[in-house]
């Protein structure tokens, strides 16, 4: 399931919603690839977060509209 991706809990970043098992605000992707930034240079810059889990939370947008 795609929700398992991301986490949101009031006692990790105040309730943001963060990919699950990290503290990355899920919008920290959306600001990445808004700004015309590949998907590469945002796992680059937070190794924390899986590819698998990047794209899950992209392809969930992506139904959601």
């Amino acid at each position: 399931m795609l929700y398992r991706q991301v986490r949101i809990d009031p006692e990790i970043m105040s309730g943001t919603p963060v990919f699950a098992g990290t503290r990355v605000p899920v919008q920290n992707l959306f600001d990445y690839i808004e700004g015309g930034e590949p998907l590469s240079e945002f796992l680059d810059d937070f190794p924390s977060v899986s590819k698998n889990a990047a794209l899950a939370v992209l392809e969930m947008a992506k139904q959601n509209h």
